[in-house]
């Protein structure tokens, strides 16, 4: 895709809306010198007591944009507060309102005065006024016309690409020149791996210093919560502007918090894995000591060695000990494969495969049911695919030995149902189900996943 200078999207690169803020009107304070005993703690020396509007207005109309008082005012629902404002050579009055755990507040916005609340409102409403062009702009960029999507995104994607290249570099320790080439058309056509295809999460955030949107590349304005950033990747954004991204989160580890908790698919992008370490540490473990173990994932290990490996997991990640000299009790190791797997935010069964998985098993024939769950499977997110495979795949190895260690398919199943399958709040489960289908999934991995190996 070639860049067009001259697109509607690129004239936005600009810092028209950053010049506008410094533009803006600041606050003046129209202070009161009278003793008001019953002024709300909230308040400053800006709160008049009851003065009407007609009074308001004469205090203000003297004094430049941007002069503001509070006073309180009445009406048949009861007492309340009212910001009077003068902004373009007119006098506006505004409900204020007040949250006692967060201040004064307008939509999402918190203020710890009033003084905050007019200085932010000023700089919207003035680049409201002057800016409209601009403003509507934001909200009409067409995603793949948008400066973010031509330059910033592909830069970020081209990083994580050319790590990927440095894998296959020739014997002589030189790139491969068809492997650049590879990496460069991949850019140009978008055709990035599967692994990216994630979505944002943004959260409105506030930002010390200057910050421009990512997506349209124009300036974040204002003092309190200007945008928003996702917990993921660190990509900013408008509040308008984060509604248009697409499924491109590249998550980053700086922004990944520990590993329990944290949502499948946005952990294997930031560490670039195709299994949860914790998963995989956690499975070599077992098939290393405890596949003879009688009860093996039945048996519950002691809560506060368990919580010990989460933290371990969390603080060291991939270098975390789980060797027998730390952790001789091998059910504290599967304990903690459960608590991992059972607080993931998305189930590893996720909620729109499940009643698909449901309605396979109650085919008759079993060839049918089979092919059945084997298609449904393959509606899984990649990560949830290989990371269910490799579970179960390693379940049947353990049923392998249920003469030494009495942990069949069935008990297996009724261990693993509750931490592998999630129901939301409004639905009764059918446990009975739930056992049901991992027992045939254990029983028969072979023919209910694909044979090929999960990097391909």
């Amino acid at each position: 895709m070639v860049l067009d200078l001259n697109s509607t999207a690129h004239t936005l690169w600009k810092s028209d809306l950053y010049r506008m803020q410094l533009e803006a009107p600041i606050p003046i304070p129209i202070l009161c010198d009278e003793i008001i005993p019953d002024r709300p703690s909230f308040l400053g020396q800006d709160y008049h007591g009851d003065i009407n509007h007609v009074r308001a207005s004469n205090l203000l109309n003297s004094q430049d944009n941007g002069a503001y008082l509070v006073r309180s005012s009445r009406c048949s629902n009861g007492e309340f507060y009212t910001l009077s404002l003068k902004f373009n050579n007119k006098i506006h009055h505004y409900k204020l309102f007040y949250d006692p755990k967060g201040g004064l507040f307008v939509n999402e916005k918190r203020y710890d005065c009033a003084r905050s609340l007019v200085a932010d409102g000023l700089v919207t409403m003035y680049i409201e006024l002057k800016a409209p062009t601009i403003l509507q702009k934001l909200t009409s960029v067409n995603y793949h016309e948008s400066p973010y999507m031509t330059l910033t995104l592909n830069k970020r994607k081209l990083r994580v690409l050319s790590k990927q290249n440095a894998l296959n570099k020739s014997p002589f320790g030189e790139s491969n020149s068809l492997n650049t080439l590879s990496l460069s058309q991949q850019i140009l056509g978008q055709n990035f791996p599967d692994k990216l295809d994630k979505p944002h999460v943004f959260k409105p955030t506030t930002f010390k210093g200057l910050n421009w949107c990512e997506f349209c590349a124009n300036f974040l304005w204002g003092f309190t919560l200007q945008g928003k950033r996702c917990d993921d990747c660190g990509v900013i954004a408008h509040v308008k502007c984060s509604e248009k991204f697409a499924n491109d989160c590249i998550p980053d580890l700086k922004y990944v918090r520990g590993v329990f908790g944290i949502e499948l698919t946005t952990l294997l992008s930031a560490y670039k894995a195709d299994l949860p370490f914790v998963v995989t540490k956690c499975v070599a473990e077992v098939e290393a000591r405890g596949l003879t173990t009688e009860g093996i994932y039945r048996l519950s290990g002691f809560a506060d060695e368990i919580d010990a490996i989460k933290m371990a997991f969390d603080k060291d990640g991939e270098k975390a000990d789980l060797s027998m000299e730390k952790y001789p009790n091998v059910n504290v190791i599967t304990g903690a494969l459960k608590l991992y797997l059972r607080i993931l935010p998305v189930p590893l069964i996720t909620f729109e495969v499940h009643p698909k998985l449901t309605d396979s098993i109650q085919h008759n024939d079993v060839d049918l049911q089979l092919s059945s769950i084997k298609h449904a499977l393959l509606s899984l997110p990649k990560p949830h695919y290989n990371t269910l495979k490799f579970m179960i795949e390693h379940l049947n190895r353990v049923a392998r030995h249920a003469p030494i260690n009495k942990m069949n398919a069935l008990n297996l199943a009724t261990v693993f149902a509750p931490t592998l399958i999630h129901h939301p709040g409004n639905v009764i489960p059918d446990v009975r189900c739930d056992i049901l289908l991992l027992e045939i999934m254990i029983s028969n991995c072979e023919k209910v996943f694909l044979k090929h190996d999960i990097n391909n």
